[in-house]
């Protein structure tokens, strides 16, 4: 027995009914067959809730068309108002209009977990058919009190061309079209094929579905696989998390130009529910007299720390804790101080706080400018209120902001400025001078609030200001769960550093460094350590080697296509040194130095010469100092230069594209398709972190960021990774792995290609290379099975080959052979998908090699086919297949002309779609038949060469049939209604005389010409119906037998929007 979408779908059906959904088939709702809602259980939890407040049969028909006539058209807008509904609940005006208006919620979230007293009424429902624009079945749809909450697309586990991804695409583009009245109430949907398991926003692009992996949040990471679903079942499916979840973790912004809806990710989820149960824990109590409580240890104001990874969403794990904490009806409306340490307030942060205030519920949300703004918005509040601010605010002024207890103060990135308690005496000729760190005037401006850290990189002291960790996600399970990228480690130290000293130099500073304490002494020597360190990194010999093998490194990158949008960011040790830096590059790379609106070979939409601003390709990246020469202090600009860098770095079609940086710009500035970092300075533990953490954002196409070390720092790095992964594996992949897969793959590529002569192209004429090129992608055309090996494989090498395509591990020999099969790869990619897009980056030196050689025996048509950017052609030109029966092998002539049968089918469906399907229909039996012969037959050319003379046939059927109107007297619109009217005398088994007919195609041409004049007249119902009416009067008057006229209406009408479409003004 096979384990089909089917099986599947009850496999789930029964883990659902686990949790307490039960099961109901479709046809067996009593429903009509356009509703989405079940209203029957509506009806139901309704009159059972609101019983005790009288609820009438009429208020509660009145809940349900406010539901129902909210309008599908703009799903967006109405998914929005439906999630508040649902989140929030309404009020409703009474039908006894001297009642009290009635407080409505959808879901009873108070009796939720307990099944006694539980009135919520739960369905998951296969089998439904749902009647849109379209008849759709959707695999699987859970139901709370008749709210089609969450939807579930299944594909078949064992069958390879089933993707996750055709799922999505199911729901969020074929669904949407059709059914677009069930998605008014999807709160999120569940794509699965058994094996992977994925839950996500409808209106996320499919690269934020994500697994969710944990139960109780307290397990160890789980393994992918089978398992992903079962944890997904128990973990978000439980009752009271699933509808925690619809109630609180939905986030959508009150203003966004985008279709964005945020669903929370496990680790957003189990780290704000675990912080919001600490926070009340520890939250500091005062007694009758208004002094502190001391009598409860536990209630010391530390709300503990959340240590999650760099890039992994903290800001909107912190968005879902303020709305758990300002919903919490224990903590009466708190204040919510949110802090960053970054001198700009966190523009990121700010304006995702800032858009939130229906979701927070809280109008006061608020950036503060002063320390005295926010003295003047906490000074007499009680309750209430987000205030976003900076821990500079709380300078040198230990004034009492507040005594208040239902403050909680949120710090980000809680490991660097904001944990500094001691004080400092600084000797000064005026006499002995106190100060403290920035955490000690925090506290003393808010004594009884209770604190909470988020940090990517604890430190010991982190937890004496915040507490312990209470949840943790680290680098390894984000790169395991995808959302961010595996980093990699390419160590160039060795090539750049002038001798061995030099590197027992850098390590001998880490040791001082780490040694160093309070003592004054060991401060001197590390002062000193540091001063050789920067002789050594400053050396401009050195400089200029690093400087010539970056430019060498940087442009094979981007030469090979390795790199997204070429940005590369290098971390130089000062800024002398990073001056130095950029003449020299400058001075090896001088066109670098030119102002251009973008990189050579691009170019700009009228949409992008808006936001790109003409620029050179290597920019600093450095405040000014009073004391630059005039150089320098022309290339840096001021502060408003600097966030106009910002923005053109984040713009991958500027021409900045390499960032020389010091110290700015490694903490909070994301940029998810920089995949590139040079590092030339000594950087320890979360700083190092911080750093490398540019590189692991996710980006389309991305599939790792480049660490590249000039300074030998992989021992710190390591040790940093350790202690920032909780002893979980690291997951820096050395360069050297990457390598280890590239030959290990070119070696298997070598056994799949080992009966075909492959010397001709790596020893002849660019004529021969290219004639070998074909005859290796025929080779491989064999059978699906050795054209899916291969594939598979050359997709893995290029992959691997991306990362170190600059290593000297890799000779020449290497990357010809690399090239060769990639190459192959690309002309198999364009044979077989016909006009889709390259997906791939193609190397380019093959790309060119093959487009000069396009002079042999038909090869240009594989192009012509494979890419429409090479100019138009008439594949019903005469001389069209000539061309292609000049190919001589078999397997790729046969590919070319199943393409251009297809192509041929594509273009008479514009013109007549009842034909165009006729000869769909013929063209997958011919397929279908080629596809299932016995394997004896796979290698027979005579068999291949059949299946080509069927295929010739059917496309000069075709070629007869798009002339064919011409001998009837009839224009080729005239013969598509013919052909409507005819098919349906087929279906109907009746005879109608070919004159009349070919008059009454005349006469519904005309017909549909003189509806047709109007702009939109296809989307306007009083013309549609207009038109159906004059329709049937039309056919009455012919005599056209009485057929269901439905139809004919239908097929006619679709007919003429066709035509619409595909009109050539």
């Amino acid at each position: 027995m096979k384990f089909t979408e089917d099986r599947l779908e009850q496999a789930i059906i029964e883990l659902l009914a686990a949790e307490g959904y039960p099961h109901t088939v479709g046809e067996a709702l009593d429903r009509n067959p356009d509703d989405v809602l079940i209203k029957s259980d509506l009806r139901q939890f309704l009159a059972t809730r609101y019983k005790d407040d009288l609820i009438t049969e009429y208020e509660i028909e009145s809940i349900i068309h406010k539901l129902e006539y909210l309008p599908a058209s703009d799903l967006y807008d109405t998914n929005k108002a439906v999630m508040k509904f649902v989140a929030d609940g309404f009020t409703l005006k009474r039908e006894d209009y001297t009642q009290k208006d009635l407080y409505i919620q959808l879901i009873d979230y108070d009796v939720i977990g307990s099944s006694a007293i539980d009135t919520n009424c739960y369905r998951i429902v296969n089998q439904m058919e749902i009647q849109g624009f379209e008849l759709r079945i959707p695999d699987g749809i859970l139901y709370i009190n008749g709210l089609p909450l969450v939807v579930f697309e299944f594909k078949s586990s064992i069958r390879e061309d089933a993707t996750m991804f055709d799922a999505y695409t199911q729901l969020t583009t074929r669904y949407k079209r059709d059914i677009p009245e069930l998605f008014k109430y999807n709160a999120l949907c569940v794509i699965s094929d058994g094996v992977n398991s994925k839950m996500g926003s409808f209106f996320a692009p499919y690269e934020f579905y994500y697994s969710w992996r944990k139960i109780t949040g307290d397990e160890k990471l789980e393994k992918n696989g089978i398992h992903s679903l079962l944890t997904m079942i128990s973990g978000l499916f439980n009752k009271e998390r699933l509808v925690d979840v619809i109630r609180n973790f939905i986030y959508v912004p009150d203003k966004s130009s985008r279709e964005e809806k945020i669903v929370c990710r496990y680790p957003q989820y189990y780290a704000a529910t675990k912080l919001s149960d600490n926070i009340k824990r520890h939250m500091k109590v005062l007694d009758a007299n208004g002094k502190f409580d001391e009598s409860d240890a536990l209630r010391d104001g530390k709300g503990g720390t959340y240590f999650g990874a760099t890039g992994c969403g903290k800001s909107f794990t912190m968005l879902f804790l303020a709305r758990l904490l300002m919903r919490d009806v224990e903590l009466g409306s708190p204040t919510i101080i949110l802090i960053t340490d970054r001198t700009d307030l966190d523009g990121q942060l700010s304006e995702t706080f800032t858009n939130a205030k229906t979701y927070i519920g809280d109008d006061n949300i608020i950036s503060v400018e002063s320390r005295a703004h926010l003295r003047e918005q906490l000074k007499g509040r009680r309750s209430g209120g987000v205030f976003l601010t900076t821990i500079h605010k709380f300078t040198e002024d230990l004034a009492l902001l507040t005594e208040r207890t239902n403050v909680i103060c949120i710090s980000d990135e809680a490991h660097r400025s904001q944990i500094n308690l001691q004080q400092k005496i600084t000797v000064t000729e005026d006499g002995v001078k106190k100060s403290y760190g920035f955490a000690k005037y925090l506290h003393d401006s808010l004594p009884n609030a209770t604190y909470v850290g988020f940090t990517g990189t604890p430190i010991d002291a982190t937890l004496d200001v915040f507490g312990p960790v209470i949840d943790s996600y680290t680098m390894v399970e984000s790169v395991f769960d995808e959302i961010t990228v595996r980093i990699v480690y390419e160590g160039r130290a060795a090539k750049v550093l002038l001798d061995s000293k030099q590197l027992d130099e850098v390590e001998k500073y880490y040791q001082q460094s780490a040694d160093a304490g309070t003592n004054e002494y060991q401060i001197e020597k590390s002062k000193k350590a540091m001063a050789s360190m920067s002789t050594i990194l400053g050396d401009p010999d050195r400089i200029r080697a690093i400087a010539e093998d970056f430019v060498q490194h940087y442009e094979a990158r981007v030469e090979e296509g390795t790199t997204q949008k070429g940005k590369a960011m290098f971390v130089c040790s000062s800024r002398e040194a990073a001056y130095q830096l950029y003449k020299d590059i400058i001075e090896l790379r001088p066109e670098w130095n030119e102002v251009r609106a973008c990189e050579e070979g691009s170019t700009l939409s009228e949409n992008d010469k808006k936001n790109v601003m003409p620029m050179e390709r290597v920019k600093m990246i450095m405040t000014r100092n009073k004391d630059d020469e005039k150089g320098m202090w022309d290339n840096l600009g001021n502060k408003d230069y600097r966030k106009e860098l910002d923005r053109q770095f984040k713009n991958g079609k500027s021409n900045f594209k390499i960032a020389i940086v010091v110290d700015m710009w490694l903490t909070g500035f994301d940029v998810p398709f920089l995949d590139t970092i040079y590092i030339d300075k000594p950087l320890q533990k979360h700083s190092l972190i911080q750093t490398i953490s540019r590189v692991n954002r996710k980006f389309e196409g991305k599939e790792s960021g480049l660490v590249v070390d000039y300074i030998g720092i992989k021992k710190q790095m390591n040790l940093a990774l350790s202690h920032y992964t909780s002893g979980q594996v690291q997951n820096l992949d050395d360069i050297q792995k990457s390598v280890v897969v590239v030959k290990d793959h070119l070696n298997l590529l070598d056994t799949v290609y080992h009966k075909f002569d492959s010397s001709l192209y790596f020893n002849g004429t660019p004529l021969q290379q290219l004639n070998c090129l074909n005859a290796a992608a025929d080779f491989a055309l064999q059978s699906k099975k050795l054209e899916k090996r291969f594939m598979d494989l050359a997709k893995r090498l290029k992959s691997a080959y991306d990362i170190c395509v600059g290593s000297e591990a890799l000779t020449k020999a290497h990357k010809d052979k690399i090239h060769y099969y990639l190459a192959i790869r690309t002309i198999i990619f364009k044979i077989t998908t016909g006009g889709a897009p390259d997906v791939e980056q193609m190397n380019q030196k093959v790309r060119d090699l093959v487009k000069d050689a396009l002079m042999s025996d038909g090869v240009e048509e594989i192009f012509k086919l494979g890419d429409n950017t090479d100019g138009e052609f008439d594949i019903f030109d005469e001389d069209y297949l000539a061309k292609l029966e000049v190919i001589k092998q078999p397997n790729t002539k046969l590919e070319l002309l199943q393409q251009l049968l297809a192509k041929a089918i594509g273009e008479l469906k514009k013109t007549n779609k009842v034909k165009g399907v006729d000869f769909s229909k013929k063209m997958n039996a011919l397929v279908e038949k080629y596809n299932d012969r016995d394997e004896q037959d796979i290698l027979r050319a005579e068999v291949i060469g059949d299946f080509s003379d069927e295929i010739i046939k059917l496309y000069n059927e075709l070629r007869v049939e798009m002339a064919s109107f011409g001998e009837m007297g009839i224009n080729f619109e005239e013969k598509a209604f013919y052909d409507i009217l005819l098919s349906l005398a087929h279906k109907y088994d009746f005879t109608y005389p070919e004159d009349k007919l070919l008059e009454l195609s005349k006469e519904v041409k005309k017909l549909i010409d003189e509806k047709s004049k109007y702009t939109d007249w296809n989307k306007k119902e009083d013309i549609r119906a207009e038109l159906q009416f004059d329709l049937m009067v039309l056919l009455d008057e012919w005599g056209y037998p009485p057929v269901d006229s439905k139809e004919v209406y239908k097929e006619i009408f679709e007919q003429a929007e066709n035509f619409k479409r595909h009109k050539v003004v």
